[in-house]
Parts: structure tokens; sequence; C-alpha cells
């Protein structure tokens, strides 16, 4: 059985959810990730109850988890991307990477570094199985 996948989101203000579910399927597309492998939307919990990401997880078919700052700062040392804002803002290198790792859990690993669009960031992550995602 393949891991399932979770896309970490980041977005800022007035990014609209087009822009999100256009860079999760881009995320999906670069890893070669089939779509029914996506398992979760994932992203800080202050923003999880914004309209952009809530009616992007409803459009992708995703339950969204909101994940709380203590989760995203304690999945950071497994987050390969190091951006000055994020790590001055939320203590984090990248809120995508973090926020997918901490869904995953402690076993959770990288499938895709962030990549980013004009308003939001997605990264891939998927528990460790032992086999690749």
């Amino acid at each position: 059985m393949s891991a399932v996948v979770v896309a970490g989101i980041g977005f800022r203000k007035g990014t609209g959810a087009q822009e999100i579910v256009a860079l999760v399927r881009e995320a999906q597309a670069q890893a070669g990730l089939d779509a029914a492998r996506l398992g979760a939307l994932a992203t800080a919990e202050d923003r999880a109850g914004e309209a952009p990401v809530v009616t992007a997880a409803a459009a992708l078919g995703l339950p969204l988890s909101a994940v709380p700052d203590a989760a995203l700062r304690e999945a950071d040392a497994r987050v390969p991307t190091r951006s000055p804002r994020m790590e001055a803002t939320r203590g984090v290198g990248s809120l995508a990477e973090a926020a997918a790792l901490a869904t995953c859990g402690p076993g959770g690993r990288i499938v895709l570094p962030r990549i980013a669009s004009a308003g939001a960031t997605c990264a891939l992550a998927a528990p460790w199985s032992g086999e690749a995602p």
C-alpha cells in the first residue's frame, strides 16, 4: 500500500482558492503523484478557517488539517527550506513544509519541497513507511 500524501499550504491574505487549487495540482504533477494519493490539505491553525483554504480543500475533496503553532515549530527541524520571513513571523523555515510534516507525524518526510505561486506555497509530505511515496 502506498503512503498517503499531505499537501501543506501557506498563503497570503487576498490569495484566492483557485490559486491554491492550481498550486496543489502543480505540486502533484511535479511529484508524479496520482490525485488519489493526496489525503489531506494542511495549514496553520490560525489560517485554517479562512475561506480560500476551506474552499480549496472542498474543491479538491480533501479534509483540512489545522496545525497548531507548537506542532509547526516541532516539525521545523525536518523542514529543508529556510525563508527568513517565515522564520521571523512563524518561527519555521517554511509553513507549507512544516504543516505537511506535522500532519504526517514524527516520521513524515518531504516528498516535494515548497513550491510557490504569487500568493501561496505548497509542499508535499508523507509518513515514512519504508517505501517510496
